[in-house]
């Protein structure tokens, strides 16, 4: 017991983590990652609208502003790190009690080169992350919490960031253990969480950019990673800089002729997530729709994806969300006692 307590108690120091990253800034830095993503969206949002009528601070920013701190940073990071370091202990603990087989200690993950663990980490997590999607729209309990997250009457990058802290225990609870047992590490969390946090911030910005150009620019960070050998990536055996800047152009113009056609149908896009946030779902689609975070793959495999237009202007929300609290205090206690 001693030993659960203390692993309870050590995840409290992801508070003094958090004050390292607010005091030194670094490319390890989550903290500045998400300000930098946060504003380059931001940026284009400004730049070019799609909803050329939308105001450029919308309707709740600075509340969906707020969020996106307490959710990563004073929940996550300092809160439920602790809880989560305690269970993944206790259930590995358990597997060794019932089939005395160590996960953790005998994953053959260990001995995979980066670029194949973060690939494995990613489709992994993405893919319970769609099933737990669902199961928020599905449950009439755990979608009075995610209500908050549909409460977006104006959708805008830091809508990514509005929803209940209770989601966090439940995607985190259903993700966090898995993974960390099958050997995803922190630091490869933070590379996949990266990735993902730029993609779920583009699902809900205020832009709309063609599948040639998200393409082109999957190419371009592949390209990167093959021509510097990011992630135990050694196709190339200390290439000049001018075979770099080769490597990288080819991965580009691949990525925008051969990838871009099927970009839309592979990832989750703006035009795609604005219709999952609808008031108006189709009458056989109560449930939910496109519930994708990052990949787009998984509706179209399931028979979720709907999409009749490119939902620019389509009204969004839920029937009720007129009378939905729009507070933050009312919001975080929200679906803990009953509506009136």
């Amino acid at each position: 017991m001693g030993d659960y307590i203390q692993t309870f108690f050590n995840g409290f120091g992801y508070a003094n983590y958090l004050w390292s990253e607010i005091t030194n800034p670094s490319i390890h830095n989550y903290f500045y990652w998400l300000i930098f993503i946060s504003l380059f969206f931001m940026g284009l949002e400004w730049l070019k609208p799609w909803r050329e009528n939308q105001a450029r601070f919308r309707k709740d920013f600075w509340l969906d502003a707020f969020y996106m701190f307490f959710n990563f940073f004073l929940f996550s990071l300092i809160i439920y790190n602790a809880a989560s370091d305690l269970f993944v202990k206790l259930f590995n603990d358990i597997i060794i009690a019932v089939t005395s087989f160590d996960l953790q200690a005998s994953n053959p993950m260990r001995s995979w080169p980066m670029w194949a663990i973060l690939l494995f980490g990613f489709l992994v997590r993405d893919f319970v992350q769609w099933w737990t999607h669902r199961l928020l729209h599905k449950s009439d309990f755990l979608w009075e919490f995610h209500k908050v997250h549909h409460s977006v009457e104006e959708m805008g990058f830091a809508a990514h960031l509005r929803y209940h802290w209770m989601e966090t225990i439940v995607y985190r609870t259903i993700e966090y253990i898995p993974l960390a047992l099958l050997g995803i590490g922190l630091y490869d969390f933070f590379i996949i969480h990266i990735f993902t946090l730029a993609v779920g911030h583009y699902n809900h910005s205020n832009i709309s950019i063609s599948g040639i150009v998200t393409g082109g620019i999957l190419g371009l960070g592949i390209g990167v990673i093959i021509a510097f050998g990011f992630f135990d990536v050694n196709l190339f055996t200390s290439p000049v800089v001018s075979t770099q800047m080769i490597i990288v152009a080819s991965c580009i113009v691949a990525g925008s002729l051969i990838i871009g056609p099927f970009m839309k149908k592979l990832f989750n896009h703006p035009e795609m997530h604005i219709w999952h946030h609808s008031y108006n779902l189709p009458e056989e689609r109560r449930m939910g729709i496109n519930f994708g975070l990052t990949l787009a793959i998984w509706d179209f495999i399931f028979g979720t994806a709907y999409m009749p237009t490119d939902g620019r202007d389509i009204r969004l929300g839920f029937p009720g969300v007129e009378t939905f609290p729009d507070s933050f205090k009312n919001q975080v206690t929200h679906g803990f006692k009953k509506s009136k």
